[in-house]
């Protein structure tokens, strides 16, 4: 939107916060793509009528140049004439420009050479052509495959990108969730290791489910052009919610929740247009959901060492000796979720419905096993290489020689993904 459109919504604040009617103008917002059916949905939830006009607005401001005389129009429709009038006092003249149709480029099909038949009994092993097999180089830039960025993303961005960090520990005492001793140690691990991949990295501590949004849409708004990808990475408790595209939320410290699917919409292609084409990587450290996974038998020669379980049981916090309680410090995140649009991947501490176990002093399972990954192979292995290595090693751990974690993603990822290392 342009900036002297943005000043008459922000001149007129109070005014269309008071009398502006949401609930007419939701039909004709989704038709003319002003907003998605999801942005609709959030408003929708935003509360009391005021509540909604608010955050309408405040959205508002994020669309595109064709938004403001769009939003004029809907409001002249729907007989709401005094505001239009009032946002048209002094708004320079508008013209709507049909929205410019994405050019489609179709590659060149060459027709193949055609050759006489040959015996295969007489052809020689020197007329097979025999191709190199490109492997991908530990050199940063400017692709690991190829010169032009047709299999991977584009990476040598100096710093690469943003990477915002939520790590709620210490919850309100009326939220019945526990305090999450050592997601600390999570946290210092994934600052230095993100830092270590060249991102700018911001980290917030214990905000409740409004400041998370906040903290989401400071982020949306941000000028990611001279970058080339945004991370966000959420420690916290978890639930399952119902949802049409990704299951599972993360609660703020105030016991309410924000659903993946939501969190993931902030940065995509639509509401965030300065990463459209980039990869938007999130990371949730939480449970899935309160089923304990106790795996199943399988060969010896199938299962490497465990790291966790009892082993570890010198290192305990004394628990409750009920059959359902764990005598080791591995405790239960809570719950989780997943996303969708392109150039957006989701990695999930644990399986959809189960949970996820953290270690009150060396940190969680998942986080601790993706720093050390990280550290060791990203300089040659792709994103989606690495965190399979993740999933195989968290696998093995057990929770007091019973309880099982199997991480998983949502990759909906374009190319190959290769961060910045260190020379």
């Amino acid at each position: 939107m342009e900036e002297s459109h943005k000043k008459i919504l922000q001149r007129n604040r109070t005014n269309l916060v008071r009398d502006l009617d949401p609930s007419n103008l939701y039909d004709g917002l989704l038709e003319k793509g002003v907003f998605t059916q999801d942005m609709i949905d959030e408003i929708k939830s935003s509360g009391t009528r005021r509540d909604q006009a608010r955050q309408l607005v405040r959205d508002l401001e994020t669309r595109g140049s064709r938004a403001f005389p769009l939003f004029l129009e809907c409001l002249q429709e729907t007989g709401q004439h005094r505001l239009a009038e009032l946002l048209q006092d002094g708004a320079p003249a508008v013209q709507i420009q049909p929205a410019t149709p994405t050019q489609v480029v179709r590659p060149v099909v060459q027709p193949l050479p055609v050759s006489p038949p040959m015996d295969v009994d007489k052809q020689r092993k020197d007329d097979v052509p025999v191709y190199p097999i490109q492997r991908p180089s530990t050199t940063p830039s400017p692709c690991k495959l190829c010169d032009f960025f047709t299999c991977c993303y584009k990476m040598d961005a100096n710093p690469c990108g943003h990477c915002l960090i939520i790590n709620n520990v210490e919850f309100e005492p009326k939220t019945d969730l526990s305090n999450r001793k050592g997601s600390n140690i999570d946290c210092d691990k994934l600052e230095r290791r993100f830092k270590a991949l060249n991102f700018i990295v911001e980290v917030k501590t214990n905000l409740k489910q409004k400041q998370i949004k906040h903290g989401l849409s400071a982020l949306s708004k941000k000028d990611h052009s001279q970058y080339d990808c945004c991370v966000v990475i959420i420690l916290s408790h978890g639930t399952e919610v119902n949802h049409n595209r990704f299951p599972g939320a993360v609660y703020g410290v105030d016991g309410q929740h924000v659903p993946v699917q939501h969190i993931t919409n902030y940065l995509n292609g639509q509401h965030c247009p300065s990463l459209q084409g980039k990869p938007k990587l999130f990371f949730i450290q939480a449970c899935g959901g309160g089923e304990k996974d106790t795996g199943f038998e399988v060969s010896p020669d199938e299962v490497e060492p465990s790291i966790g379980g009892a082993d570890d049981q010198t290192d305990a916090i004394p628990m409750s000796s009920s059959s359902d309680s764990l005598s080791t410090s591995d405790e239960l995140d809570a719950r989780a979720t997943l996303p969708t649009p392109s150039d957006i991947l989701v990695s999930y501490s644990t399986f959809p419905g189960y949970v996820s176990w953290r270690d009150t002093q060396s940190g969680s399972w998942y986080v601790e096993t993706l720093d050390r990954i990280l550290d060791e192979n990203a300089a040659t292995d792709d994103l989606v290489t690495i965190l399979m290595m993740v999933n195989n090693e968290v696998s093995q751990n057990s929770a007091n020689g019973l309880y099982k974690q199997m991480p998983g993603s949502f990759n909906f990822l374009r190319k190959r993904l290769y961060f910045q290392t260190q020379a």
